[in-house]
């Protein structure tokens, strides 16, 4: 690696670094005095209202990180070129006969390795840590309520309602299970004071364990119902792990899924998303679908995002900072714009998700060619 090479990606990186930590620590400082009370009420259960707030943002790193890559990716980029053009440092490469060209793939190739670790982060990192990233912190520890929207589970057709759901225990509070005509041989719907999602385990199926039932009447002494030859409702008569005021519905409609899928839609892995769309007892809507293509196609949209922003840079003779700096978020404004609006026209099903996820590709690889031509002279 040649003594240029080094300066240059040292420049870069060094760039990067102080960019990242500023973007957080704004996050940080505006996120936690805007959300002081929770914080505080939350630390005197967490032993502490300081390493509360470490590790919450820790997690957070993580998440901050996989949104801001590729725009931070192309400033430390920018910010390198337009710093060697004020010192006149690229105008005495290319006098020595060092093309253009030569002078930026140290940053391109430093680039494409931030957009290789953002993927790695996307795909091994935040998927392990779903649920402390997808906490929000008006309710840091899920032990606030959250309003509930009844959600059908596609396989046995059973809706699954309540008054509110708890984070921290995977609880429903008042559960009212709306049961079809096929499983409502003992009533229309299984009424309790607490539902407990329970995932598979020592050949137990997933499900939601019911608990201090009302509705209906004498259930303990009736057997399990079935569907297709698989258990849907299990009975105490059935199963000596369940109590005399206790039934167990069994469905894949996950907790996770039932509040919403915020979580996995923005940190589940691209297999994870691929197997919650197989799903047949949940439906995330095109959404989901959209979230799995844009995933696909993300390491190419960081690269022509770059490829945008770079050479407009790189082939201008502007040496002030400042001008490069706005025709970077310039760039990045009308991408992200392009972008964001694509994926919300895919969600409403006016175009496919497919297209949703292409489409700034088709728009913006064009121009990303044409410009980058301008390197090469």
């Amino acid at each position: 690696m040649l003594i240029i090479d080094r300066y240059l990606l040292r420049q870069f990186f060094s760039t990067l670094v102080i960019c990242f930590i500023s973007l957080m620590g704004l996050y940080v400082v505006f996120d936690v005095f805007t959300n002081l009370e929770e914080f505080i009420r939350c630390g005197e259960k967490a032993g502490g209202t300081l390493r509360l707030i470490a590790s919450h943002y820790g997690y957070q790193t993580l998440a901050v990180f996989d949104r801001s890559s590729a725009v931070l990716a192309l400033v430390a980029a920018v910010v390198t070129v337009a710093w060697i053009q004020r010192h006149h440092e690229m105008t005495a490469l290319m006098a020595a006969g060092v093309p253009r060209t030569r002078i930026v793939r140290p940053l391109l190739c430093a680039a494409v390795a931030v957009s290789l670790l953002a993927a790695v982060n996307r795909e091994a990192f935040t998927p392990r840590l779903i649920d402390k990233l997808a906490r929000q912190p008006q309710d840091l520890l899920g032990d606030k309520g959250q309003q509930m929207h009844p959600q059908r589970d596609r396989r046995t057709n059973i809706v699954i309602h309540g008054k509110a759901t708890y984070a921290d225990q995977q609880r429903i509070e008042e559960p009212a299970f709306q049961m079809p005509r096929s499983l409502d041989r003992y009533g229309p719907q299984l009424v309790a004071k607490q539902a407990y999602y329970r995932a598979a385990s020592n050949g137990r199926p997933a499900g939601y364990l019911l608990d201090q039932l009302s509705e209906p009447k004498g259930l303990a002494q009736r057997p399990s119902l079935y569907l297709d030859g698989k258990p849907v409702l299990i009975t105490p008569s059935d199963a000596d792990w369940l109590q005399p005021d206790q039934c167990f519905v069994v469905s894949d409609v996950s907790f996770e899924q039932l509040t919403g899928g915020r979580g996995l839609r923005q940190f589940g892995s691209l297999m994870q998303m691929i197997a919650a769309l197989r799903n047949p007892s949940f439906d995330f809507g095109a959404e989901l679908r959209v979230a799995v293509h844009a995933r696909i196609v993300q390491p190419f949209v960081d690269l022509t995002l770059l490829m945008l922003g770079l050479p407009l840079v790189a082939s201008r003779q502007n040496r002030n900072i400042f001008i490069a700096i706005g025709l970077c978020l310039l760039v990045v404004s009308l991408f992200s714009a392009v972008v964001i609006g694509a994926q919300y026209l895919g969600t409403i099903c006016l175009i496919s998700p497919a297209m949703a996820a292409w489409l700034p590709l088709m728009i913006f690889v064009p121009p990303a060619v044409i410009l980058a031509e301008g390197l090469r002279r």
